[in-house]
């Protein structure tokens, strides 16, 4: 079976990875996953860092549909989400 993964050219704000633009696999509608998280080795050999990103709208036209936008608090508000309960935020 041959499948066939896309890519789109998604920017980066904030944090280490400000202004780079990097390839992100899109889902099966074209959009990038809601949270983008990169771990981050630690060099003395302790547990990785992870830095997470959250998608957000390009807001003025560029090269990209979307965007990540750092979020400092690291959390990637993984677990469950039922849609009859409100979130918090």
């Amino acid at each position: 079976m041959l499948t066939c993964v896309r890519s789109e050219q998604t920017e980066f704000s904030g944090g280490p990875l400000d202004g780079r633009v990097m390839a992100v696999m899109v889902g099966p509608t074209g959009r990038p996953p809601k949270v983008y998280t990169v771990p981050v080795p630690d060099p003395d050999g302790g547990p990785a860092t992870v830095l997470v990103y959250r998608l957000a709208p390009a807001g003025r036209p560029r090269r990209t549909r979307w965007r990540y936008e750092y979020d400092p608090s690291g959390d990637a508000g993984g677990g469950r989400h039922w849609p009859w309960r409100r979130r918090n935020r």
